[in-house]
């Protein structure tokens, strides 16, 4: 059996075994990945997408993060007074392995959560801009993040003990007072 899949704009004609140099992907060596945009399947029975089969995947291990070839284009103007001009290129690319043809049954859902949860997240986050705090400017605000301190609610509801427990950054008590006022409304 094999499959077309498309990836990075091209396509390939994949088998379980082959190993492909594609588009660099973000992943790491030993990763396994799975390409959800499968044009054709090819075996005793042919299924041609229209323009992408539904619930088709290709299975695959990265191998390696490598940089292809060099490519070197030059370019020379002919007579008198002309110029030269020569540009090396090495594209990056992703080394994987196909382990395996998935004709149905790709799981797609759990990407697709994961894809609406992260935003929802992003957005609760991004809610509460806390340099509206007088004296909280983007780095002040970038280590109140990294100690866990995202909101004004957050930040309101802080104690005595748990400002003194906090290393990352000094939080001061006229922040914990602003940060009540702006959690009201």
């Amino acid at each position: 059996m094999f499959a077309v899949l498309k990836t990075g704009g091209k396509q390939y004609k994949v088998q379980a075994g082959d190993v492909l140099r594609v588009e660099k992907l973000a992943a790491d060596a030993g990763e396994t990945i799975q390409f959800d945009e499968v044009l054709m399947l090819g075996g005793d029975a042919p299924v041609v997408g229209a323009p992408l089969i539904e619930g088709a995947a290709v299975k695959a291990e990265v191998i390696d993060q490598i940089k292809g070839d060099k490519v070197i284009n030059f370019v020379k103007r002919r007579r008198k007074h002309s110029s030269k001009r020569t540009v090396g290129h090495r594209q990056k690319l992703t080394l994987v392995r196909i382990t395996e043809i998935l004709a149905s049954g790709a799981s797609k859902a759990a990407p697709k959560a994961a894809a609406k949860a992260a935003p929802a997240a992003a957005e609760a986050a991004a809610s509460d801009d806390l340099t509206a705090l007088t004296g909280v400017g983007p780095a002040a605000a970038k280590k109140l993040a990294e100690a866990g301190l995202t909101s004004f609610a957050q930040i309101a509801a802080l104690s005595e003990d748990d400002i003194a427990g906090i290393e990352a950054i000094k939080v001061k008590p006229e922040w914990v007072e602003q940060a009540k006022e702006l959690a009201k409304g």
